[in-house]
């Protein structure tokens, strides 16, 4: 049972700190509006930002290392818990960790104004320091099921330092650490959501005796992983790769297949638990286009690209937020009409913003619709879910 820290807030108790996702979703949501809102600003304007990163390095930066690492640490510090048995992170801990993430983002923003060394080593220690959290948590419950899920945040902290040697000029390939990062962050994603996909659709199916379920992971599975993964870590290291080409599209072919073994057509009827199924078929939309565009320059890298950060990567974590915030706080799992509204704002940012890398003479309109739907779809969120995070829940958390 969470424990709410004894504050208040309009003389009602301040639960914040009693569970990761609760500060932590409420950062994604806000640095996710601002963030962008931002970058569309230096983008239409020429408006310089005070950060030693190049306004687009800058903007994938703060994309991946912050909002998509908030995400990362919303979720798996309220998913460690259930699956060690151990007590959460709540309280000073917690709000240390949040700091810690806060302070990345300011010294990241306002870099010139800070030695180099100094900048990079203040945005560097949460990811670290979050990946040696989840780890010890992992240890000391001898959990070895989940021993792997603190990797993909050990793989991030090291893509954000390679971002900071290729900007101190050090022999870095061009683009290495982003492009490592987009690929640890959708393995996490394909990796999570073949656990909890199918067997969230498989609940849902079994509640109302619709059949068939759901089919049980097995070896499509099993191929559809190693080769996306293999697929996207070729990419990371040897990205002009015709083979890596060739594998992607086998990763996406197999992936699609696997997605359609999860009944998410049954689903239709509760967008909470269908926009899952949206999310992950994103990523194997994704992984198609960047396969394809290895071997054709009639796909553009970067549709590929924004398939899978605003496709699949901003649906599946808005999908996540949504029903875990949902879920811990006693509210039934069911999407009302603002979160189906997030949902469709989300959707059409991300098709928009693919769209826009093929088109010519509409891009830079499709680029501002994009943005303002991905804008508008997080300020949706903390509009309607702040106090589902902030105020205490209507059962015991879960």
């Amino acid at each position: 049972m969470a424990i709410a820290v004894a504050q208040k807030t309009g003389g009602q108790p301040f639960a914040l700190w009693s569970l990761a996702f609760r500060p932590f979703f409420l950062a994604v949501a806000l640095w996710a509006a601002l963030a962008l809102a931002l970058w569309m600003v230096v983008f239409f304007t020429g408006t310089a930002l005070p950060t030693r990163f190049d306004p687009l390095t800058w903007h994938i930066h703060a994309m991946l290392f912050g909002f998509v690492l908030a995400a990362i640490a919303g979720f798996m510090l309220t998913a460690i818990p259930n699956w060690t048995g151990r007590p959460p992170i709540r309280g000073a801990a917690l709000a240390s960790l949040v700091a810690l993430w806060l302070l990345g983002r300011i010294a990241c923003l306002v870099s010139t104004f800070l030695p180099f060394w100094l900048a990079a080593g203040l945005d560097l220690v949460f990811p670290v320091v979050l990946c040696a959290v989840a780890a010890r948590e992992i240890f000391a419950a001898r959990n070895w099921r989940n021993l792997m899920m603190p990797l993909p945040i050990g793989v991030l902290a090291i893509a954000n330092l390679l971002m900071y040697l290729e900007l101190a000029q050090f022999n870095v390939p061009t683009g290495l650490g982003w492009r490592l990062a987009i690929a640890a962050i959708i393995a996490l994603v394909s990796a999570i959501g073949g656990r909890i996909i199918p067997a969230f659709t498989r609940n849902w199916l079994v509640k109302r005796q619709i059949s068939p379920l759901p089919a049980a992971h097995g070896r499509i599975d099993s191929a559809a992983l190693a080769t996306l993964h293999t697929g996207l870590l070729g990419w990371a290291f040897f990205p002009d790769s015709r083979l890596v080409g060739a594998i992607l599209l086998l990763g996406s072919a197999l992936n699609l297949w696997r997605l359609a073994r999860w009944r998410g057509t049954a689903t239709l009827r509760e967008p909470l638990l269908a926009i899952l199924h949206v999310g992950y078929a994103w990523v194997a939309i994704g992984a198609g286009l960047l396969g394809g565009s290895r071997l054709t320059a009639t796909i553009p890298e970067p549709a590929a690209i924004h398939a899978l950060t605003a496709g699949a990567i901003g649906t599946m974590v808005l999908a996540v937020m949504t029903r875990v915030a949902r879920g811990h706080t006693g509210r039934p799992l069911e999407a009302d009409h603002v979160t189906t509204l997030i949902y469709a704002t989300v959707t059409l940012a991300g098709v928009t913003r693919v769209a826009a890398a093929f088109a010519d003479t509409s891009s830079m309109a499709l680029l501002g619709i994009s943005a303002l739907l991905w804008v508008i779809s997080f300020l949706l969120f903390v509009w309607k879910y702040w106090p589902m995070l902030v105020l205490p829940p209507t059962n015991e958390d879960q």
